[in-house]
């Protein structure tokens, strides 16, 4: 993944996914539930993708892919942001992507995954 349209089209893939521009015209925010698990920046290039991780896992993507940092401007033990330069393979971007919204799921209340037939 490395445009906005694949991004977009894996969101869209995922149960609940909902896009939204909460913080003006350059931030797309996707949220599942009204929570945000990933952001981008669809003016930058390459472009960025942030994601919630365990703090554990950060550690571990952090350590084995220089693409991925510390969360930008985000809890840096909970988040991670992602360059997408073509450096990191398809799958793993996948993978985080699913983890991070698998993650805010997880972390509702089990009335509220059961509100949203999650």
């Amino acid at each position: 993944m490395q445009t906005v349209a694949q991004l977009r089209e894996a969101c869209a893939r995922l149960a609940r996914s909902e896009e939204t521009f909460p913080f003006g015209p350059g931030t797309l925010v996707w949220k599942v539930g009204g929570k945000v698990y990933a952001l981008t920046d669809i003016t930058a290039d390459p472009l960025t993708l942030s994601l919630k991780v365990r703090p554990e896992r950060g550690v571990e993507l952090r350590a084995a892919h220089p693409a991925i940092v510390p969360g930008y401007h985000l809890n840096k033990r909970h988040w991670v942001t992602l360059t997408l330069d073509g450096s990191l393979p398809r799958a793993l971007v996948g993978e985080v992507l699913a983890g991070s919204h698998a993650l805010v799921v997880a972390g509702m209340t089990r009335a509220r995954r059961e509100e949203l037939g999650l």
